[in-house]
């Protein structure tokens, strides 16, 4: 069982927060709490020798920044999925860390429910965000999506349905509950989907299906 559990490290410099954290994720089944840190110049020394399943980060760490963290961290970590845990809403906050490595993105009042789902879909291969910070992202490719690249190919109905519910922050859990359809399946649509874009992240995916306004609507016609 406990091979079995999801390894987590947190990085967070509120005491009481970080102990909150520690306690949920060691008080669950399937995962397990294996450090926690108060800065980044500690995450950096020590995390490396837990080689964690999923890191917690907050972005206003004292001294070097959470971003900056992720940044120095991911070349010795490519395995490891770091969600950026944070108060920040703030759109270029949001790039900067995934650009640095982030896989997900959350608020810190998310319900710890969600918190935990969250660390299971990151683990499997999502990136889980915050409604809003889903909305923000949508919001700005969507200020520039004239810009955006073309994809070469067309998605069938479903997988622009998943891709739909992806850009709305939708889990991977949650988008098989919506569509009445397995997990799997739905791991099968989104690697159909990166491959027809030719993208990699859910991020990249949005992006290009958001520069493309027709395509919605000539999917929903298509036989």
């Amino acid at each position: 069982m406990c091979s079995m559990s999801i390894s987590v490290s947190i990085v967070e410099d509120d005491a009481r927060v970080r102990a909150s954290l520690a306690r949920l994720v060691d008080s669950t089944p399937g995962y397990r709490c294996v450090s926690n840190h108060s800065s980044a110049e500690d995450a950096l020394k020590e995390i490396p020798g837990f080689t964690p399943d999923v890191v917690l980060m907050d972005i206003n760490l004292p001294g070097i920044s959470g971003v900056e963290c992720v940044r120095k961290l991911k070349p010795s970590l490519p395995r490891t999925q770091v969600i950026m845990l944070t108060v920040y809403q703030n759109t270029d906050h949001i790039f900067k860390a995934l650009a640095a490595g982030a896989t997900g993105y959350l608020l810190k009042q998310t319900p710890p429910s969600e918190l935990l789902a969250a660390i299971r879909d990151v683990n499997a291969g999502g990136s889980p965000m915050s409604g809003h910070i889903a909305r923000k992202i949508v919001q700005s490719f969507q200020e520039t999506a004239s810009q955006a690249p073309q994809a070469s190919e067309t998605l069938s109905p479903r997988e622009a349905e998943v891709l739909d519910l992806l850009a709305k922050g939708f889990l991977y859990k949650e988008i098989a509950d919506q569509m009445k359809i397995s997990y799997a399946t739905v791991h099968t649509h989104i690697r159909h989907v990166y491959e027809k874009l030719h993208v990699r992240s859910r991020t990249e995916a949005v992006a290009k299906h958001l520069g493309q306004p027709r395509t919605r609507r000539e999917i929903a016609a298509t036989p």
